[in-house]
């Protein structure tokens, strides 16, 4: 499984809706994500811009999306976007690969950076 941190940024309409009438996110999210084939780990409320911070496990990228696709379609958000990350040792992984193309890649312009030999 990926884990994946998305945000969702909820429309004024919306808002009004859940002080209107409060109702537990997290049941309706969890749901979602099993539909996918994953799990909700957690939800957090970013104070500053009122958005939902939603941290999940989904099996691939795509399914990432249709999260996307089937939450944006409502018009319940004003924006949405989706964050995979790492592991620290997932991170290790990418550090140890990024080293092993050294022979490989060389940024552009780099033949001009070279002293004169």
């Amino acid at each position: 499984m990926l884990k994946f941190v998305m945000k969702f940024t909820y429309s004024n309409a919306s808002w009004a809706r859940m002080l209107k009438v409060p109702e537990d996110r997290a049941s309706s999210v969890a749901a979602l994500m099993e539909y996918f084939g994953g799990s909700l780990e957690s939800i957090y409320w970013d104070v500053e811009t009122a958005s939902a911070h939603v941290v999940v496990d989904l099996p691939d990228s795509v399914s990432a999306a249709a999260v996307v696709a089937a939450t944006t379609k409502t018009g319940a958000f004003k924006n949405v976007s989706v964050h995979e990350v790492l592991t620290q040792e997932q991170l290790s992984d990418v550090v140890a690969l990024a080293r092993s193309s050294e022979d490989v890649y060389c940024p552009p312009g780099w033949q001009g950076m070279q002293p004169d030999r």
